[in-house]
């Protein structure tokens, strides 16, 4: 496989209550498997190291789940273990995710002095109400005073993550979260339409009539309406979905829409290394497990045979380069830069227009893509109904 920079994703599955909205892989009342989890998970670390010595690590980001549910105690052999095993950048990026009502000043102080850099909040609200039900454990004052704290414990990279477009929501309680948002002054901002996953609460909820669905010509007026305000406000949109100060973007994330290599450890976590999708085992209690049972195999020297040979990886798709090609257009086309016409060429060793000709011809004659200074991107139609460009460029 490569030897270029790699990026990690770490993931912590537990949490305080599962959110009606949430599909993530994370589990309630399972705080008894901390120790063992912990234990796991360096264990995983350390099998990957061999085999990525040399690697150059960007980004790692902490996920989940709330990854601020871990005691510090248990975070700081994780980030020992993390450092031990990889080569981790001086100015690498390391971001964790938190949910308000899980922190306190001496947390975050922790949090600062095992070298996370970036601090991402699950804010999703600023109305009470709005939480509720969302079945968020904290309230906007506690949103509020943790953002404070965070401030005051040193993280000068604050992002903030709000979901728009709830049921029955009008713009203006929409425009009041915002303007709390803009306001505070974070560094990034994630803002999101809710949508509804298979096999939630709120998706049982709608079901059974208890809720409507949510407007989706009202989440396009406040997504419209957003755009307006955050920039007015200074935060550059670099991404669908996604604004920050200049220079501020979620360099984490940027591997992901570049369609870049990343490693995933932890229950449920994906991987992308070298066009082979790959993922561990969902259940925690399973993945426990099944990393000490690879405490016994003799490792192989290669990444290729490492993803074979680890028991707690259970799927592995290895992308033909028809799907390698897709997943790097579709990706690059989130982005407001859009897609490098020359990066694709590069990488492919064929032209974009060679593989999708007719499909943008036909799209820019709608108005949704552009071709401008090398790139391949969204125009601000094509932003709306990104999805219908999306599945003209997937393969019959």
């Amino acid at each position: 496989m490569g030897g270029g920079p790699l990026s990690l994703y770490v993931h912590i599955p537990f949490c305080s209550l599962k959110c009606s909205y949430c599909d993530f892989n994370s589990y309630a009342n399972l705080e008894g498997l901390v120790p063992d989890f912990t234990r796991a998970l360096c264990e995983e670390m350390r099998m990957w190291s061999r085999v990525m010595e040399g690697r150059p690590v960007a980004t790692a980001f902490f996920g989940g789940g709330t990854p601020s549910l871990m005691p510090l105690g248990e975070l700081r052999s994780i980030f020992a273990a993390m450092r031990e095993s990889f080569a981790i950048e001086a100015d690498g990026e390391v971001t964790l995710e938190a949910n308000p009502g899980t922190v306190d000043l001496e947390y975050l102080r922790g949090l600062v002095s095992l070298g996370v850099n970036r601090l991402s909040y699950g804010v999703q609200s600023f109305h009470d109400d709005e939480l509720a039900a969302l079945d968020r454990i904290h309230s906007a004052a506690e949103a509020k005073q943790g953002y404070a704290w965070a401030r005051e414990a040193g993280f000068r990279r604050i992002n903030l993550d709000f979901i728009y477009g709830l049921p029955e929501q009008p713009l203006e309680r929409w425009k009041e979260t915002l303007e709390q948002a803009i306001e505070l002054g974070p560094e990034h901002m994630s803002l999101y339409a809710l949508t509804v996953e298979e096999g939630t609460k709120l998706a049982y909820d709608i079901d059974h009539g208890r809720v409507p669905e949510p407007d989706g010509d009202m989440q396009a007026t406040i997504y419209e309406w957003s755009q307006k305000r955050m920039a007015e406000a200074g935060y550059q949109q670099y991404e669908i979905s996604n604004w920050s100060r200049p220079g501020e973007e979620c360099r984490h994330n940027l591997v992901y829409w570049r369609n870049g290599d990343w490693l995933g450890m932890g229950p449920g976590a994906h991987s992308h290394l070298d066009g082979v999708r790959f993922a561990d085992v969902y259940s925690p209690k399973r993945y426990i497990s099944l990393v000490e049972k690879g405490r016994s195999i003799d490792l192989p020297s290669s990444a290729r045979e490492m993803i074979d040979a680890l028991p707690q990886v259970t799927f592995v798709d290895p992308l033909s380069r028809e799907l390698q090609m897709v997943d790097t257009a579709i990706l690059g086309l989130r982005l407001n830069e859009g897609l490098d016409l020359g990066e694709f060429d590069s990488r492919f060793g064929v032209k974009v227009e060679d593989v999708y000709g007719p499909q943008i011809e036909e799209m820019t004659s709608a108005g949704f893509l552009e071709l401008a200074d090398g790139r391949l991107r969204l125009t601000e139609r094509g932003r709306y109904l990104a999805n219908e460009v999306f599945v003209r460029l997937l393969p019959d």
